[in-house]
């Protein structure tokens, strides 16, 4: 696809990545977001300041969203918006009421040129330059795995769980409770810097030793590490059992059989036969939560493991199979932006958008599951 040079020497089109827990913001045709920013706004009205999706009504929302991205435009960007063209990257089975509100702030109140929705999964895709791939999307308060076949989203198998890092979080938080520390000092900043900086994920065979109900003698845990807390002077320890513990919620055995590497396994059966290898040899994991130490290796051992040893999986996979890893040209979480970046790069953005004639219409935004929509062409 060749680069739209006109819009690009002029005004570059703006890619927004609006998660759950940050937001990721920049132009298109950039390597880097310019500014990864906490998804939460300041209330005009009370200066409190809280999450963006947490609304009561329509209205409530609009209003946040409006404050938020005039936050984005004019402290951040330092750009006017008006007459601009957008990129937003979604989540392609996010709510309806959210996409309808963003696009309704951006035309009516900042009077934007044209918006272009682009799905997470597949344009995080993009930056290998590859069509096909299990893509696993390790997010905030969830974990999401879309196959994708010859750039086309399958989503028949489309699998989804709630742990995510918010579910680390709170892992983090009841075993240091459990070994006496004040949970008032244990804010969502403090858990998620501790996750960063001390946790990791076990190897498969020492979690299978610690597992083990007939060892005597399991592993010895990994050193602990003294935390000292920036707001004030107190320092905790984080046992070595925690560290090598809380991600452990992602590969739980249980009968519902939903651990993360049975939902991928459970999404590439749900794929047909013929695309199940070429999904299975190009695996490619994203999102804030895939960033942590040890877990692609992990991932790999424990998929290997189960294709070897649960007959389940042995009778509906056939041959010798591999699995393979993609490796990110960026960092894990803002490869989904970096996508939309790059499609913004292209003449996708002048073919594929909705424009401000066409939004104020009728304001509606197109959506892929409406019928009416598709027949009319979007």
């Amino acid at each position: 696809m060749p680069l739209y040079e006109s819009v690009m020497q002029e005004k570059p089109p703006i890619v927004l990545d609006i998660g759950t827990a940050y937001t990721k913001l920049g132009f298109a045709a950039e390597a880097y977001p310019r500014k990864i920013i906490p998804t939460t706004v300041v209330l005009t009205t009370t200066g409190v300041t809280k999450r963006l999706f947490d609304y009561v009504g329509t209205e409530q929302l609009y209003d946040q969203i409006v404050d938020f991205l005039q936050t984005i435009f004019f402290k951040h960007l330092l750009v006017s918006p008006k007459e601009r063209k957008f990129v937003i990257v979604e989540n392609i089975f996010g709510q309806t009421i959210i996409r309808e509100t963003l696009a309704r702030a951006l035309f009516i109140h900042f009077d934007v040129s044209s918006v272009l929705f682009v799905p997470a999964h597949l344009i995080a895709l993009s930056t290998l330059a590859v069509p096909t791939g299990l893509v696993v999307d390790i997010g905030y308060s969830e974990t999401t795995i879309m196959p994708v076949f010859s750039g086309v989203q399958i989503l028949s198998a489309f699998k989804d769980h709630s742990y995510g890092s918010s579910a680390v979080h709170d892992e983090i938080r009841r075993q240091l409770v459990a070994t006496g520390v004040k949970e008032p000092l244990l804010t969502s900043s403090v858990l998620e810097d501790i996750k960063i900086r001390t946790c990791f994920v076990n190897s498969y065979e020492r979690a299978q030793a610690r597992a083990s109900s007939d060892q005597t003698q399991p592993p010895p845990p990994p050193p602990s590490v003294d935390y000292a807390i920036c707001d004030g002077d107190a320092v905790i320890s984080i046992p070595g059992t925690v560290r090598e513990s809380v991600y452990e919620l992602m590969f739980e055995q249980n009968n519902e059989r939903d651990s993360l590497p049975h939902l991928i396994l459970r999404a590439i059966l749900d794929c047909s036969m013929d695309v199940r290898r070429a999904l299975i040899e190009s695996i490619f994991v994203i999102g804030g939560g895939a960033m942590v130490l040890g877990l692609l290796p992990r991932l790999k051992q424990e998929l290997q493991q189960l294709l070897a040893n649960d007959s389940y999986y042995r009778e509906r996979f056939h041959g010798e199979l591999q699995f393979k890893f993609y490796n990110s040209i960026g960092k894990q979480n803002f490869t989904a932006w970096l996508g939309g970046a790059l499609c913004g790069a292209t003449d996708l953005i002048q073919t594929r958008s909705l424009s401000k004639e066409s939004y104020l219409r009728n304001e509606h935004v197109p959506d892929w599951s409406n019928l009416c929509d598709n027949r009319h062409g979007g």
